[in-house]
């Protein structure tokens, strides 16, 4: 690696299908927001020839942030897929957002790659979400490797963010964090920062430098080799170590010159296992050149470093009824498994699926079964379905350049498929199979929305239903308590793009409504009713009596409906009716207009008529004695509960806590678990909680994470109860 020349770019940009999954890398590049990822995809793909300037196509367009919202927002809110191609090899670049409100795009992404570049700047540094993103990748073994941007800050210092890297990154091995490059510097500026005008290779001990913004090749000079001599022992010390040849370093401590080619050889396979983590630079090309510093050595890396598909461990297939299967993985001649990663809406071509094919190949034209499961309880639909590919095509930018087929490791995109969803698996027609699907954090940042005008409400459900498809993140319900329609997403700025996008592409307004939460009713105390629907008006009158006690049981019990009428006071066959009369006004409510629960409703008396009594009357005095009884009656207000559980940092333990308790939380408990976190149980009141999820974000700087699950209703106090009557009495 590093000690090629380089003289040309690789592709010029045409769109390709690889022909084996040996030729194929497909690298997600993952870190913080600003950190500079997508610059340094747009720098990639310059150095490989695949635009005419920085970040821009033969027609003038960006190849990441393409995106007219991405404009507006002024950062990253999708996936982005670019593909190049360097010495043979079609490297599919995955462009992740850094928000935390898109992880969802990024675990897609993190999905579809089999390595990952994690992009720190040398300004900013390594923040605590990077941390745990890092710990995740480990989690599966996934290979990686560490790129500082940012070089050209004023207080920028490459060995320094390399400490950093292997303090931050190594855990219990630093050594296996190292540089494969140093940083030449140029003279001072006035201010003194000197300017990095070029790399010096640790194995090839070749200097490169690109001040003339294009890479030369030459010999380090007198005063650069001390220097470089203590960095590259090190280097080869931590690649020994790692290699599978448990006999190099008994060697090379003994004194043997170990060969530079072994040791790129080693190198390599230390990095496509996952245990060896090279530190390179790169920054983009200035103005008019054809080369961005460090973007050769980056590309080298990824094509003899980083893993082929066909060394990834393959997701769990089964039938669609769960029946596990055996495949030959990254197999083009197997049967088709592919996996749509991410579904966009394109205003002329309509739905693209973006899909990884993980075995056989995907061709135009062909009949492929299309599976959904697992995601009903975020709004969407199971479905297995049979849909016919139309074209194929390969990103690029706002363009989509067609292709004849997909093979396994390789990633494309298919237009027009109406029911895919993203995590749907597409398989062959005749032997349908089903992915395990990835994991996706919880929405837990509540939308309550309407629709802003008619024309807007008859477009609602059809938006929203593309929405989710689109969205895995987001989760779409219609709660039958407060007869709201709410949109559950992971954060503001995940909120603020969902609205544009259902106003942008699929022209619905909607207006944002405070959301409630659903409480409910309870007697406070025993109490008696009678319900007295007497009514004459001509013909068959209305006759019916009833006697009711109600009172409280503990909660969770419902609705306890009991019998103790005697000599017949209300016939047999109307006491079902008043069952239902009084079943139907709980349901309703009795005070406030929230469902009424946890009572023990029992029938003692009443009177009937031979004629004008009905089924119909003595439902009516059932909600009457209802009524009556609940206006005797303190009825005291009941509110959800849940349980939260706070996987947070231990440095931010005590304001969490704190928080929680300022909520009318109460903190069951603590548990200590790896990595420095400690996870906090409560249960908070809902009420309290409806914007915790961006609220814990400020508080813990984005490194924490908590989960909801509904408990039970408890009393409301009563302060709180008498601000949500007159919030409700001022509402209406």
């Amino acid at each position: 690696m590093g000690d090629k020349a380089h003289t040309h770019p690789g592709a010029a940009g045409r769109a390709t299908a690889a022909d084996h999954p040996t030729s194929v890398r497909n690298v997600v590049l993952v870190g913080h927001s600003g950190s500079g990822k997508t610059t340094l995809v747009e720098a990639l793909a310059l150095t490989a020839g695949a635009v005419n300037r920085a970040g821009r196509v033969e027609d003038g367009g960006c190849v990441s942030d393409y995106d007219d919202m991405e404009h507006r927002q002024q950062r990253s809110v999708q996936l982005s897929l670019v593909p190049v191609e360097w010495d043979g090899i079609k490297i599919n670049l995955l462009d992740t957002p850094g928000y935390a409100d898109f992880v969802g795009e990024l675990r897609a992404g993190l999905r579809a790659a089999d390595a990952a570049l994690f992009v720190v700047s040398a300004s900013d540094g390594v923040d605590g979400t990077t941390r745990m993103l890092w710990e995740e990748c480990a989690a599966v073994g996934m290979p990686r490797a560490i790129v500082i941007t940012h070089l050209e800050a004023a207080r920028a210092d490459f060995e320094e963010m390399t400490r950093i890297c292997a303090e931050a990154f190594g855990g219990d091995d630093p050594d296996a964090v190292l540089p494969l490059y140093l940083p030449l510097h140029g003279p001072p500026a006035p201010d003194g920062h000197a300017p990095v005008t070029g790399l010096v290779g640790l194995l090839s001990r070749k200097l490169f430098d690109y001040a003339s913004g294009e890479r030369v090749a030459s010999e380090p000079g007198e005063a650069d080799l001390p220097q470089l001599d203590e960095a590259r022992s090190m280097l080869i010390e931590g690649i020994i170590s790692e290699s599978e040849d448990e006999t190099l370093m008994e060697r090379y401590l003994g004194g043997e010159q170990v060969d530079v080619k072994t040791l790129i050889e080693d190198l390599e396979r230390a990095v496509a296992r996952g245990v060896f983590f090279p530190v390179l630079a790169a920054a983009p090309a200035t103005d008019g050149a054809r080369q961005g510093l460090g973007t050769v050595e980056l590309l080298d890396l990824i094509t003899r470093g980083f893993p082929t598909p066909l060394e990834r461990a393959a997701p769990r297939v089964t039938t669609p009824e769960g029946a596990g299967r055996e495949l030959r993985m990254c197999d083009p001649e197997e049967s088709l498994v592919a996996e749509v990663v991410k579904t966009s809406s394109d205003p002329y071509v309509g739905r693209i699926s973006m899909v990884r094919v993980f075995s056989g190949t995907l061709r135009a034209d062909q009949t492929v079964h299309v599976s959904g499961h697992g995601m009903t309880d975020r709004g969407h639909e199971d479905h297995d379905v049979d849909e016919r590919i139309g074209a194929l095509s390969t990103p690029f930018g706002k363009q989509q350049r067609p292709v004849s087929h997909v093979i396994a490791g390789d990633l494309g995109c298919v237009a027009k498929l109406t029911r895919a969803e993203t995590g749907d698996t597409l398989s062959a027609k005749d032997d349908p199979l089903l992915m395990a699907p990835w994991e996706m954090p919880d929405p837990l940042l509540p939308l309550a929305i309407e629709a802003h005008s008619k024309p807007d409400e008859d477009k609602l459900s059809q938006g929203l239903a593309r929405l989710v498809a689109e969205d895995p993140t987001m989760r779409l319900e219609h709660n039958q308590d407060t007869h709201q329609v709410v949109l559950w997403c992971l954060g503001e700025a995940h909120a603020d793009v969902a609205l544009e996008r259902l106003r942008s592409r699929y022209g619905v307004q909607v207006d944002v409504v405070p959301h409630r939460v659903s409480l409910r009713e309870t007697f406070g105390d025993r109490a008696a009713g009678r319900g007295r629907h007497v009514k004459q008006s001509g013909g068959h009158g209305q006759y019916a009596i009833c006697e009711i006690e109600v009172e409280p049981l503990p909660g969770g019990s419902g609705i306890e409906f009991v019998d103790k009428v005697v000599g017949g006071a209300v016939p047999r066959q109307f006491i079902p009716s008043v069952e239902k009369g009084v079943r139907t006004q709980a349901a309703k409510g009795v005070a406030a207009g929230h469902p009424l629960i946890d009572v023990r409703i029992t029938l003692l008396d009443g009177k009937a008529h031979s004629v004008d009594s009905s089924d119909a009357a003595f439902q009516t005095a059932g909600a009457l004695a209802l009524r009556e009884a609940a206006s005797e009656a303190r009825i005291h207000l009941l509110e959800p509960v849940a349980e939260v559980s706070v996987l947070v940092g231990d440095d931010y333990v005590g304001a969490v806590m704190s928080d929680l308790s300022g909520r009318r939380g109460k903190v069951l408990g603590t548990e200590q678990t790896s990595g420095g976190r400690t996870l906090i149980r409560a249960e908070v009141p809902e009420i309290e909680i409806g914007r915790y999820a961006v609220d814990l974000r400020s508080l813990s700087h984005g490194t924490a994470r908590f989960d909801r699950h509904y408990a039970r209703h408890e009393p409301m106090p009563a302060q709180v109860a008498d601000r949500m009557r007159e919030e409700v009495r001022a509402a209406s």
